[in-house]
């Protein structure tokens, strides 16, 4: 009872607290974003919460430090459509094992709308992207963390590749992108063209279960990377796996930390 007590307290004086710049006008629905936070402070158990700008709104990150303390090394994790950057699919299982690989995770809040918008409808709120990704790489940076990352899922990694075609130089190693969609027709965004462009080491998971719009393009995908010259690309295809990973948290992990360790030796 008095735990409980304590939380309401505690989510009662975040409620107060909550930065008036995240009602700043955007796209993305800000009393979802505020839900969350509420939410994801009650619960959360690994990492702390910090407050990011960007185009005058403060959205939500999660920041948790490696295992073995500072290493200058970083990797943003990017949720998918509609949820947060505590989702326990993909999400939590990524920014909190890859601490044991060496790496400070931050995992931020992207735009997201209502739960019954579909896919195109968030296709406007790509616009405040770069503006996110760009207040996390300066909060990384600012604590000395010169080498990032960013590791997205579904939609965050059309996110992340349209961040790539706004970006000329974006200061990032390497990417890793899970259950990207591809193609052009009925997508978000044009992911296909967009790797044929991408010359930094990139990663792409999907699994065998995974969405058609995934599978589907899988080999439309690597041809364009490859088209492109890309010798850092890597494509792997995860037997079993479904489009969230369900039971194979640490199978991702592993695979991940793995390819980004092997980066260093590249």
């Amino acid at each position: 009872m008095m735990k409980s007590a304590k939380r309401v307290i505690l989510v009662l004086f975040l409620g107060l607290c909550v930065p008036a710049t995240l009602f700043a006008q955007t796209l993305s629905d800000t009393e979802k974003e505020r839900r969350w936070m509420v939410q994801i402070v009650d619960t959360l158990f690994d990492g702390e919460t910090i407050w990011l700008e960007a185009d005058g709104h403060d959205f939500l990150g999660i920041e948790m430090e490696g295992f073995d303390g500072h290493t200058g090394r970083a990797a943003i994790v990017v949720h998918g459509i509609g949820v947060h950057p505590n989702w326990e699919q993909v999400i939590r299982p990524l920014r909190v094992g890859l601490t044991e690989y060496g790496w400070h995770t931050l995992s931020i809040q992207m735009p997201i709308l209502p739960n019954e918008a579909g896919g195109l409808e968030y296709v406007p709120l790509f616009d405040e992207v770069a503006g996110r990704f760009e207040a996390a790489i300066d909060f990384l940076q600012a604590r000395g963390n010169r080498e990032i990352v960013i590791i997205a899922h579904s939609m965050g990694s059309s996110m992340t590749m349209r961040y790539m075609d706004d970006v000329a130089e974006p200061p990032v190693k390497a990417l890793v992108l899970v259950g990207m969609q591809g193609g052009r027709e009925n997508m978000v965004h044009d992911n296909v063209s967009a790797l044929n462009k991408v010359k930094l080491p990139v990663l792409e998971l999907y699994g065998s279960d995974d969405l058609p719009g995934v599978v589907d393009f899988a080999a439309r995908k690597a041809s364009a990377a490859y088209t492109g010259g890309n010798k850092g690309y890597r494509q792997m295809m995860v037997d079993g796996a479904n489009h969230f990973f369900d039971g194979l948290d640490e199978t991702l992990v592993e695979l991940v930390g793995q390819w980004l360790a092997g980066l260093d030796s590249s």
